[in-house]
């Protein structure tokens, strides 16, 4: 069975709201055969990345740049992922309060360098999600699962 690994950092409410929209279209009963794990950033092994399909990454953004605990992860599964991971599907949603365009970009670098291919537009937020921006982050988890679907 396909799986598909969300690996999240979600200090504040705003980002907790995004992480459980992400979560419900992931997880949504028209998705089968897609296993969904979660994992918080600093707990993220090279394994857990292995063993999974297809990613889902969330961040705050922290002074333009993605959190420390995101940067960490990519640091901790960089070399240990790098060509075995290749071609996998990826998306990104993150909340910021201005200024998310480093972050953007951070994450964009990254998974470039590890072969990840965008499955869909990242949701990038500012201030307090609200239906449109939870139901992004609703699409956003439905289509990287759905494009793990047999």
């Amino acid at each position: 069975m396909p799986r598909l690994l969300v690996v999240h950092h979600t200090p504040s409410p705003h980002c907790q709201e995004m992480f459980e929209a992400v979560l419900a279209g992931a997880t949504d009963p028209e998705i089968t055969g897609v296993e969904v794990v979660r994992r918080p950033a600093l707990t993220l092994a090279p394994a857990d990345v292995l063993d999974a399909d297809g990613y889902l990454l969330g961040s705050p953004v922290n002074l333009g740049y993605i959190s420390g605990a995101l940067k960490h992860a990519f640091d901790q599964i960089y070399y240990p992922c790098l060509d075995a991971t290749r071609g996998r599907p990826f998306g990104l949603w993150l909340h910021g309060n201005e200024g998310t365009e480093g972050a953007e970009w951070a994450v964009t670098s990254i998974t470039t360098g590890l072969g990840w291919v965008k499955a869909a537009d990242y949701v990038v937020v500012s201030g307090k999600p609200g239906k449109a921006e939870l139901e992004a982050c609703w699409n956003l988890g439905a289509t990287v699962a759905a494009t793990l679907m047999g």
